[in-house]
């Protein structure tokens, strides 16, 4: 199967099986603070359309990755968060590392220097699968927002590209 998976553009008629992702990844309690999933056209409006990718397999999307501005001021237009999610299905089978992978080839060749991820520390696998790409911890933000009226902490990961934005 692995080698039958096609990393591919992101399509607007991909949407459903996106979001249905979306929405397993939001009952783990881990992957994200929002409690409902966005219409396409609110999640197409805070995505880059020049970094959005599915991984394919016989017409189904196992996973998605894509990429949103940190801020809209210009100096901050090489800078974006990451957004990775795999199908409940797909998960452990390496779809992760292949998503992550080419969305850092992709930032690349559209001009992003860094990177970054505000991921829940209770999610190790994204964690290491970050890490595993060259991501580093800069940070916790402690208490950064409620879930569930509990409180939760965010572990800040950076990746710095070493061939864009280097001059």
């Amino acid at each position: 199967m692995q080698d039958s998976i096609l990393i591919d553009k992101m399509l607007r008629e991909d949407w459903e099986q996106v979001r249905e992702i979306y929405i397993e990844g939001m009952a783990t309690g881990n992957a994200t603070f929002q409690k409902q999933a966005p219409t396409w056209a609110e999640w197409d409006m805070s995505h880059k359309p020049e970094c959005r990718i599915v991984a394919r397999f016989e017409g189904e999307i196992l996973g998605w990755a894509a990429l949103s501005p940190v801020s809209s001021r210009w100096v901050y237009n090489g800078v974006a968060e990451v957004s990775i999610y795999v199908s409940q299905l797909y998960r452990g089978k390496g779809i992760g590392n292949r998503l992550l992978n080419s969305l850092i080839t992709t930032s690349e060749e559209n001009g992003y220097w860094t990177l970054q991820s505000g991921i829940f520390p209770e999610n190790i696998s994204s964690i290491a699968l970050h890490k595993k790409y060259g991501f580093r911890q800069v940070g916790r933000r402690e208490r950064i927002g409620k879930m569930d009226g509990i409180w939760r902490d965010t572990v800040l990961l950076e990746r710095r590209s070493k061939t864009v934005g280097i001059k």
